[in-house]
């Protein structure tokens, strides 16, 4: 595909975006931003993203984009509560941003590991049957990555912008392939931010290490 094409493509695929996936962007944009700043509106603004994105995918034959939304609206309502909590005497928020350990991270990795492996298996089982247009590998990886960050951002663990970067990497061309192109042209934006996000909870951290 040249230049020409690509262009073409990406011309046709806005013009063929319905106004649920534009409120779902727009949506899932602001999430991002209000999480990268600390702000406990991540967390309903990110409910309506991801509540579009079940009934988006569901019918595009996303079936792993669909559990994720499904998987982030449930980890939605868990953070909410996570970062609202508040210390009973001094009425301070209890949840800070913090690095994981080396356990953590192993962690981390086999959570990520097992949900590939699910996810991985169950898409090669529904391409095979209904859904043909499913990419077993890729939905699978942007998932799982997507799966691990969704958990660590809960916890507030610096490395969940290191698995949203994995994550927005690989469904941009996901996206894009499948005929989303405003929604891959999301995910564009949002690896910006979640590099942003990284740099500032990172500059967060030491602030509060050398205080």
């Amino acid at each position: 595909m040249n230049a020409a094409e690509l262009f073409h493509q990406f011309i046709t695929g806005i013009q063929q975006t319905t106004l649920l996936e534009f409120i779902a962007v727009f949506a899932g944009i602001g999430s991002v931003w209000f999480s990268r700043k600390e702000n406990i509106l991540v967390y309903p603004v990110g409910l309506l993203n991801t509540i579009i994105y079940i009934y988006i995918s569901i019918n595009g034959k996303l079936f792993g984009e669909a559990s994720v939304n499904f998987y982030y609206t449930v980890m939605s309502i868990y953070g909410w509560i996570l970062w609202s909590k508040k210390d009973s005497i001094k009425h301070e928020i209890v949840l800070h941003i913090t690095y994981s350990t080396k356990k953590e991270w192993i962690q981390h990795l086999l959570f990520f590991a097992a949900f590939y492996t699910a996810i991985y298996f169950s898409l090669t089982w529904l391409k095979n049957t209904f859904a043909p247009g499913a990419i077993p590998w890729a939905d699978a990886f942007a998932s799982a990555t997507a799966y691990t960050g969704m958990w660590l951002m809960a916890k507030k663990k610096v490395e969940s912008w290191i698995w949203w970067i994995a994550t927005n990497i690989a469904s941009i061309p996901l996206y894009f392939i499948k005929g989303y192109v405003f929604t891959s042209v999301q995910f564009l934006i949002l690896l910006i931010l979640a590099v942003a996000g990284l740099i500032e909870w990172m500059k967060k951290t030491k602030q509060v290490q050398t205080q």
